[in-house]
């Protein structure tokens, strides 16, 4: 629906998910806040959904937080209605990490605050040439740390450079994340969503569970504190696929040099 928003649009195994508030820059409301929420819990139910690719309609990705768009009827004291608030948009990057689909990130013009964290929770992030992000909290008098940016940019970037950035809140530009391996390619805006629909298709046509627990594996052993504990991991998911039928398939489909036929068995 044109007023929703969030719009959902499928193609094949792949969902595009867009952002659908141009008019506020897609800044976060209740209402969109909610509907992300509820898309990305129910994708734990919806495997034949293989992967999800993550836009936003308009000049700017997501400018960070609607403030004037969370109402507090009365009922709620100031510190409860700014914990839900601060705890709505926080479980909604949580659900897209153990979501078990991989979401890929398509940013272009401004991702501030809330807007560069579902980035950063993204497995894989593409970007225009006018994409510009930054941790803005620390801009309005808040602390640098939020929604998630703490953890996610010093594992993709470092420490050096995501201290550099938090502790400022100055923008990091699309060369630049480049360069420091946040984005993994910078590609015109007009050609962003092909290249999101190429890879999530190449995703796509590997094994379902096996993509599925890669994803797992990939979460798990950023925080291993061992290689130890990453090999139990990885060796509790490989044997799982082993007895799978579509371990056979992919076996089969090498040996016969043809596409495997894979059915999530």
């Amino acid at each position: 629906m044109a007023d929703s928003p969030i719009q959902i649009e499928r193609q094949g195994p792949v969902e595009i998910l867009t952002l659908n508030r141009p008019q506020a820059l897609n800044t976060f409301d209740e209402p969109m806040t909610f509907a992300l929420r509820e898309y990305f819990a129910g994708l734990a139910e919806r495997l034949d959904v293989r992967a999800v690719i993550l836009r936003a309609q308009g000049r700017a990705f997501c400018a960070g937080l609607d403030l004037a768009g969370w109402e507090n009827d009365g009922s709620r004291g100031l510190l409860q209605h700014y914990w839900r608030l601060q705890r709505s948009i926080a479980g909604l990057l949580e659900l897209m990490r153990a979501c078990p689909q991989p979401i890929i990130g398509l940013g272009h013009g401004a991702a501030c605050g809330a807007g560069f964290s579902m980035l950063l929770a993204s497995d894989v992030r593409y970007g225009a040439p006018d994409l510009r992000m930054n941790a803005a909290y620390i801009k309005v008098g808040l602390g640098g740390c939020d929604l998630g940016c703490s953890y996610f940019l010093p594992r993709l970037v470092g420490a050096s450079i995501a201290s550099e950035y938090i502790l400022t809140g100055r923008f990091m530009k699309a060369d630049k994340a480049l360069a420091c391996g946040l984005l993994s390619e910078v590609v015109p805006e007009p050609d962003l969503l092909a290249k999101g629909l190429e890879l999530a298709g190449e995703m796509a046509a590997n094994a379902p569970m096996g993509l599925r627990l890669t994803k797992e594996a990939l979460n798990r052993n950023l925080d291993a504190r061992s290689l130890s504990d990453a090999m139990a991991v990885e060796d509790r998911q490989q044997v799982m696929m082993l007895m799978s039928e579509d371990f056979a398939e992919g076996v089969a489909a090498f040996r016969e040099k043809r596409p495997p036929e894979y059915h999530d068995r």
